[in-house]
């Protein structure tokens, strides 16, 4: 065999490998020699039939057989000699005959050579947060919040209350798309309408009729109505005020507390809490490491891993599509959708590989049993999901990716100026602060 190595430009190479004819023909002619054992030809026992007839017969289809596995040899024998890492699938052409022996070219793409770049002079921001009793109780509020009853009042309407009105809009005396409902619902002074709508309703009792002037805002999301004045005349339906439940033996056992012990409420909503905040902090943490890798180490990624990815993100979104109910036939997603998404995942898979391979971050068995007993604890019976995971060794991937991640998030905080920036719980759960 013989095989010459040609550069197309900084990941691409072509091989162009001839391989000898005699070989060829004595794979094909063993191959025969084994098909004519089995062979059915009319006329003949299996095994007794002519070596010509059988040859008439599966000659051309072991001929390619034995033509794609010989190129397959041949190619991952030149790649082995030229000590190449091909990255995604070759693309075969045959080349005219040369002589004695069969040609062909394969062009591929090369993994890229990764040098990770300084990380001293890179400042990081690492966020942190203590869980405290305030963070608790605020949790609690919220889960009163989600439980709050609404009772008819006779008086006017205040912040907090739900109020239902009929409201019909104009401008320039002609109504306009989205300007008029019946019955609509919303809680005044929340800020989930306008500011000139709320501060009409608010004050109104139910039966109350008023009208009065709203301006659009510039930026508003109805561009035809957009910075333009609208005149409103709303009704007052209802007024209900808001009833929170006491945070007593009864809310406890609406929330899963058999006995009602308000103490182990807090506590169980304590372990949830440092659960999810500890959650997010990691997730930040890691995003902030992952783009600080990026924005160190140039590198350039192979368009076949590229569409790869592509191709896996968009199955993906067509799963998802149809988990909601929606047909992907009817939505078609072009490539260039996911392709900044998923250079940037096979670009951090590279990088991250590196990283590890060059500083033995691989995950230890300790690391990755601890994430799984994490992962386990939120269950009513925690033994049998660490069980379920290490039942299979395709079902700890994920743990051990995650403890991969965690190796690297500590050793690029370790090398970089790093600062720790103190969250806000609010900020970190993607809440507004209170005013």
């Amino acid at each position: 065999m013989q095989a010459q190595l040609e550069t197309l430009s900084q990941l691409e190479r072509r091989l162009d490998i001839a391989i000898p004819a005699a070989d060829i023909e004595s794979a094909v002619e063993a191959r025969l020699k084994r098909v004519a054992r089995t062979a059915k030809i009319q006329g003949f026992r299996p095994g007794k039939a002519p070596m010509k007839m059988v040859a008439a017969s599966y000659g051309l289809q072991v001929r390619e057989e034995v033509l794609g596995e010989q190129v397959q040899t041949a190619f991952a024998k030149a790649v082995q000699e030229q000590k190449l890492r091909v990255a995604g699938y070759p693309r075969f052409e045959g080349k005219p005959a040369q002589g004695e022996s069969f040609a062909f070219a394969a062009t591929f793409e090369i993994y890229p050579e990764v040098v990770v770049g300084d990380l001293s002079d890179k400042a990081l921001d690492r966020p942190v947060l203590t869980v405290t009793d305030v963070e608790v109780e605020k949790t609690i509020e919220i889960l009163r919040k989600q439980r709050t009853k609404f009772d008819r009042v006779e008086r006017a309407a205040q912040k907090g209350d739900r109020v239902i009105v009929d409201f019909k809009g104009t401008i320039d005396g002609v109504a306009f798309q989205g300007g008029s409902s019946d019955n609509y619902a919303f809680m005044a002074g929340e800020g989930q309408m306008l500011p000139e709508f709320d501060s009409a309703v608010v004050g109104m009792k139910e039966g109350e009729t008023k009208t009065f002037d709203l301006v659009f805002p510039e930026d508003y999301q109805g561009k035809e109505v957009a910075g333009k004045t609208a005149q409103f005349t709303v009704v007052v339906k209802n007024v209900a005020g808001a009833t929170l439940p006491a945070v007593d033996a009864d809310f406890s056992k609406a929330m899963g507390i058999e006995d009602g012990d308000v103490s182990k409420l807090q506590a169980e909503i304590r372990k949830n809490v440092e659960r999810e905040v500890k959650r997010r902090l990691t997730a930040r943490a890691k995003e902030t490491v992952m783009q600080a890798l990026l924005d160190v180490t140039p590198i350039d990624v192979p368009k076949s891993l590229i569409g790869v990815e592509i191709e896996r993100l968009a199955d993906q979104a067509r799963e998802e599509m149809k988990q909601r109910g929606f047909d992907p036939k009817n939505m078609p997603l072009p490539p260039d959708l996911f392709e900044e998404q998923a250079k940037r995942r096979v670009s951090l898979g590279l990088i991250l590989a590196e990283v590890v391979r060059a500083n033995g971050l691989e995950a230890k068995p300790e690391q990755v049993k601890a994430i799984v007993a994490e992962f386990a604890e939120s269950y009513e019976h925690p033994e049998e999901v660490v069980k379920w995971y290490y039942a299979s060794r395709d079902r700890l991937e994920g743990p051990e990716s995650l403890a991969l991640e965690d190796n690297v998030v500590e050793f690029v905080f370790a090398k970089a100026k790093t600062v720790e920036k103190q969250l806000s719980f609010d900020e970190l759960m993607g809440q507004q602060q209170a005013a």
